[in-house]
């Protein structure tokens, strides 16, 4: 081991101890710092309470005069936490969050100051927008951006600054961040579930979109990363040998959880819980030094923002255990990637969820009107489903490693398909009288008996249903939650307006009651989207011959997969819901599109200097070694020299081999690199990154790791999966 990767490790020794808050359980600490209900029931006037809460429940619109006086209690709360400034918290296209902040400190005549927070502040601020992507919504000199704030997401303190949640858009009213069009989406589930509600229960008046997410990540050492500069330039290793010992063995699963890494999570808890993000479970996951949190279920666009809230949180308490927080899909070749699987399902004002089995026959016809809707919408929309999670990151994990592959599948479990085929053999048109008892008794009967976990898991499974949910288990642990669940819910919405208008005509045209009606388009919706359903093995080749038979795609490579984010039917898809209009549509697949190609770029260029500059001449310098020896043991065994040097002899060649190959690569790369940013399509340029530029990063990479097996260790510059992956 190199004198460099010795100290990188003693370095972490000498961490500082985790710092808790004694005397408290979880509980009493739980959204401490955030201004929820149970404050603003504290701090606000009747009137400002209730006009809040319409705002939550209802949407509707808080007058100025009441912004004020809301204004004025969320200061003086933050002013008794010690917090000195206040920001709008936002999330643009960057796929992270961003703030900007002010001081409550105002100046007075007379040359006093007071601490200040208006209702026009709260409600809506102009940030200096330039240079957030936009893709083409506004020019660059144009920095006119609004943030206007989203009063179903609490404010909360995060350090020292009051965090007001808000959405971004233009000056032009198009949206700029992540968090407008998925609030536009869940407004569009909610009144398309109401109104299919309305067939089964009249008291049905709301719909929830509820999400939890399951965040995977490494918890790498962070002087082992300091070392690492493609690590902690493109968050994954360019380059790097297998370890001998690698999760091959199964035993960091669910295993004991590492000391530092457990104090670790304790004061990340800690910091959730005064954040009211509800974390609950804590464990290791399959690779070695990975983990996973996951929290209790929430309204989906406050999930979104603890999400992204959380992945802030981790990294800064990382900071103070010496650790770096690896969110990057693949991170490590030949190791489990880290997903984000988004947990997905619909519940009522009345307290039902809609995709939980119920006790009676009319629960579960009603159960099967939203669980073979859904299948539906996946089945209609499996490209676009593929686009959502598209990512440059993401195209390394998917197919591999417990991932699920770029193929969009739905996987129910074998007792909801048998009760799926029941349903699908039911007579066309009217039901007789022994039908449809047989009917309900038989099928939708049946369903009660079904278990929350009546199906067996499928790792390989892109969407999977888990018993009282779907679970977006293809979602990539960099991703912001926000787009799989504007996808989603969008799509979803779609499918069951679609479904009563159906439904509405054969009450109407055939005279059908409303079961039969049900029944029938249920039926049929189940015939159309049979080819999504899938069991087996993701992962098998027959799988993929299978799927091009059933006309499923498979885009594996990101600017192949977002091309479905821009077709026509993609953008009346968005249209017709108010979701987004045609330039918001565009403006993210070429933001997307662009992501891409920097962030291959920026790899090519890190692996270049790397190459170049570490592997190389580290190489050289023990070949050159390795000749000296050469040269003296021809001195001592002149008659015998070919025997006695063969194997050094050999290695020689076997650098000077790769370091060749290396380096002639590497200009190749460089060349084409140059060339593909001379193209002005988005498209074309993004599609010779990926067929062109990324075949040389994996040439160069086998043949640096070729070459870590053969240089001595205490040379070797970099520090090796063996040292990353088993240093907590």
């Amino acid at each position: 081991m190199s004198t460099l990767r010795f100290f990188a490790i003693k370095e972490t020794l000498n961490r500082k101890p985790v710092e808790i808050i004694e005397g408290k359980r979880r509980s009493e600490l739980f959204g401490e710092n955030v201004f929820n209900k149970e404050t603003m029931r504290q701090s606000l006037t009747k009137d400002a309470f209730e006009s809040v809460n319409n705002a939550i429940e209802k949407g509707t619109k808080i007058d100025r005069g009441i912004a004020n006086q809301i204004a004025q209690s969320m200061k003086d709360w933050a002013l008794s936490k010690g917090v000195t400034h206040y920001t709008h918290w936002f999330q643009p296209l960057t796929g992270t969050t961003a703030e900007k902040h002010d001081a409550f400190f105002e100046t007075i005549d007379g040359g006093g100051a007071i601490e200040k927070l208006g209702g026009s502040q709260l409600v809506q601020q102009e940030p200096d927008a330039s240079s957030f992507p936009n893709g083409g919504i506004r020019n660059t000199f144009e920095a006119r951006g609004y943030t206007a704030w989203d009063p179903t997401s609490p404010a909360f303190i995060f350090g020292k600054t009051l965090c007001v949640p808000t959405v971004f858009v233009s000056y032009t009213g198009e949206a700029l961040d992540n968090k407008t069009p998925l609030l536009r989406a869940l407004n569009a589930i909610d009144n398309a579930s109401v109104a299919v509600c309305k067939y089964f229960d009249k008291n049905v008046k709301k719909v929830n979109a509820s999400l939890g997410w399951e965040q995977e990540y490494f918890l790498i050492d962070s002087a082992l990363v300091s070392s690492r500069p493609d690590i902690q330039l493109t968050g994954r290793t360019l380059l790097g040998h297998s370890s001998a010992k690698g999760q091959q063995l199964d035993d960091h699963y669910f295993g004991t959880i590492p000391s530092r890494a457990m104090s670790y999570m304790r004061d990340l808890e800690i910091e959730c819980m005064l954040l009211g993000i509800p974390v609950k479970t804590r464990h290791n996951e399959v690779a070695p030094n990975q983990f996973e949190l996951a929290p209790i279920y929430e309204e989906a666009n406050l999930a979104v923002d603890h999400n992204a809230l959380l992945m802030d949180v981790m990294n800064k308490v990382a900071e103070r255990h010496n650790f770096k927080v690896l969110f990057h899909e693949k991170p490590f070749k030949g190791v489990n990637g880290s997903g984000k699987h988004n947990n997905w399902s619909l519940s009522t004002n009345t307290g039902v969820n809609l995709l939980s089995p119920g006790k009676t026959p009319m629960s579960n016809l009603q159960f099967l009107t939203f669980f073979i809707n859904t299948i539906k919408a996946v089945h209609d929309n499996e490209e676009l489903v593929r686009a959502t999670i598209a990512s440059a990151s993401n195209d390394h994990r998917l197919g591999a490693n417990e991932a699920p592959p770029a193929i969009i599948s739905v996987f129910i479990g074998e007792q909801l398909t048998n009760v799926l085929k029941e349903l699908e053999n039911v007579t066309n048109g009217k039901l007789s009288p022994k039908e449809k008892t047989d009917l309900k008794l038989n099928v939708v009967g049946k369903i009660p008996e079904i278990l929350l976990d009546n199906t067996d898991r499928n790792r390989t499974s892109p969407f999977a249903f888990t018993g009282n949910k779907f679970e977006f288990r293809a979602v990539g642990s960099l991703a912001n939650c926000a787009n799989p669940m504007t996808l989603i819910n969008s799509i979803v919405a779609k499918q069951l307006i679609e479904f009563k208008e159906e439904v509405d005509v054969l009450i109407k045209k055939k005279e059908l009651k409303k079961d039969e009606a049900i029944f029938n388009v249920l039926r049929e919706y189940i015939k159309k989207s049979s080819n999504i359903l899938f069991e087996g093995n993701g992962y098998g080749e027959a799988w993929e011959k299978e799927a091009e038979k059933r006309g499923l795609s498979n885009n594996k490579t990101t600017p192949k997969a977002l091309k479905a984010k821009v077709s026509e039917k993609t953008i009346a898809m968005y249209g017709d819901l108010g979701v987004m209009n045609r330039v918001e549509v565009q403006s993210r697949y070429d933001i997307e599109m662009e992501e891409y190609i920097l962030r291959i770029q920026i790899e090519a260029r890190v692996l270049g200097d790397l190459a170049r500059n570490h592997i190389v001449p580290t190489a050289i310098k023990y070949q050159n070694t390795l000749i000296n020896n050469v040269q003296g043991l021809k001195e001592i065994y002149e008659a015998d020299f070919n025997r006695v040097a063969h194997a050094q002899l050999e290695l020689i060649e076997d650098i000077s081999k790769r370091v060749d190959i290396i380096n002639t690569t590497v200009t190749k790369m460089i060349n084409k690199r140059k060339e593909a940013n001379q193209l002005s399509d988005l498209e074309t340029k993004a599609t010779m990154y990926c067929e062109e530029v990324i075949p040389m990063l994996e040439e160069i990479r086998y043949h640096c790791d070729k070459l870590e097996l053969l240089v001595d260790d205490e040379l070797w510059p970099l520090p090796k999966y063996r040292e990353l992956l088993f240093t907590t």
